[in-house]
């Protein structure tokens, strides 16, 4: 289902409410060393978004980073329960020009994990990452593996932009914020490689500097899913014990 659509404005309809599960603490630190090293560290991450115009400072290219590691290791956490095969998310430090290949790879398929703040409720893919195929074409340009199975959407609580703001970007305050909060997740939901070659072709796209609920500017355009559009995890488990 697409947004409804007022003049510039585009707004969600179809939600599914926050259903709050602790993270393991045990997480917390290595996501943080992780993206501390990518932003701080012999990391690189892209200024900016692709599309985008906004220069994304350090410390929010942190707060994705952290976010977006955190939301690999609780899903991984989930496929193991469920006693799927899964590969280790990976916590190796890139360079420019060098990224990882997939965010998960389960039983022979390939994962991307997106997340965002737990009051999101769209999965969004930046339109300029990903051709009519659904391929995305970072991974086609060098050769590696451009066709992901499935997509998953994770989101996070608290809101790191708001823990982390005004603090003074030293190593030790961001930790003391990061430590001190409690973390929560949940999964809203998942979908097929057919999905997202459905919205692509039907042009589910957010236009870069609309308005997204009539006050949030984007900062490039998008493909996306409404949340309550989303399928249960339990799809992806099942898709993935499948011979």
């Amino acid at each position: 289902m697409k947004l409804e659509k007022k003049n510039n404005s585009y707004f969600v309809k179809k939600k599914k409410e926050f259903q709050a599960t602790p993270i393991d603490p045990a997480f917390i630190k290595p996501a943080f060393d992780f993206a501390y090293e990518m932003v701080y560290g012999e990391g690189f991450h892209r200024i900016k978004r692709s599309g985008g115009q906004l220069n994304r400072t350090p410390l929010e290219i942190f707060q994705n980073t952290f976010q977006g590691k955190l939301a690999e290791m609780v899903l991984y956490r989930n496929l193991k329960l469920q006693d799927i095969e899964v590969e280790e998310p990976d916590f190796s430090i890139h360079g420019k020009g060098v990224w990882d290949e997939t965010d998960l790879k389960a039983n022979g398929k390939f994962i991307c994990v997106k997340s965002t703040a737990f009051f999101s409720n769209l999965f969004l893919l930046e339109t300029k990452d990903w051709n009519s195929e659904g391929m995305y074409i970072p991974n086609h340009d060098i050769s590696k593996t451009a066709v992901y199975d499935f997509f998953v959407l994770v989101r996070i609580k608290p809101d790191i932009k708001n823990i982390l703001k005004g603090v003074v970007e030293a190593k030790e305050n961001l930790w003391h914020e990061i430590e001190k909060a409690t973390w929560i997740y949940d999964i809203p939901g998942c979908c097929s490689i057919k999905t997202i070659q459905h919205i692509i072709e039907k042009q589910y796209v957010i236009p870069k500097n609309a308005l997204l609920n009539g006050k949030t500017k984007m900062d490039a355009e998008n493909y996306y899913v409404q949340s309550g559009d989303l399928r249960d995890l339990d799809s992806l488990f099942s898709a993935l014990k499948e011979k």
